[in-house]
């Protein structure tokens, strides 16, 4: 059996990739810390984080159709489905079909949808804040850079 000292040697190289020091279990965690962060600001407006990004891209551009909302989050449909039935019912959101082509669904924000943008973005960003303190602007826009580019990596 080998001695404590050379598994940590060993292991030693592996220092970057191992939990928790790895970036991906870093960023799982940011990420963790972050949704549960947004998520309880969200509560007594009875949304999820969810809800949230769907709403951007409303905001973003209304009337979108189910898939381009799914592509634009790289969601399921399935699971679209049943956050868009839910904003449905809670009066956020309604469902039409394309004039032009009937197996499309297009999603418009209701007056209550689109109150929630005057409300919404301020908490995120003040999330965001509490998130990047410290940071100067160019670190912040290196660190949005630097992540775009491991996505587009992977991608």
């Amino acid at each position: 059996m080998p001695s404590t000292s050379v598994n940590r040697r060993h292991l030693a190289q592996w220092d970057e990739v191992l939990a928790p020091h790895s970036l991906g279990y870093r960023i799982k965690l940011l990420s963790q810390i972050l949704g549960r962060t947004f998520q309880e600001r969200l509560e007594p407006f009875g949304l999820t984080t969810f809800h949230w990004v769907v709403l951007c891209c409303l905001w973003e551009e209304d009337g979108l159709a189910t898939s381009t909302i799914g592509e634009r989050l790289q969601q399921v449909g399935g699971t679209l489905t049943g956050v868009l039935d839910r904003m449905e019912e809670r009066g956020l959101v309604r469902r039409e079909r394309d004039t032009r082509d009937r197996r499309i669904w297009r999603i418009w924000l209701t007056e209550a949808g689109k109150q929630l943008e005057a409300v919404l973005p301020p908490i995120a960003a003040e999330i965001r804040e509490q998130a990047m303190a410290g940071f100067s602007v160019a670190e912040r826009e290196l660190l949005s850079q630097l992540i775009d580019q491991a996505i587009a990596n992977l991608s």
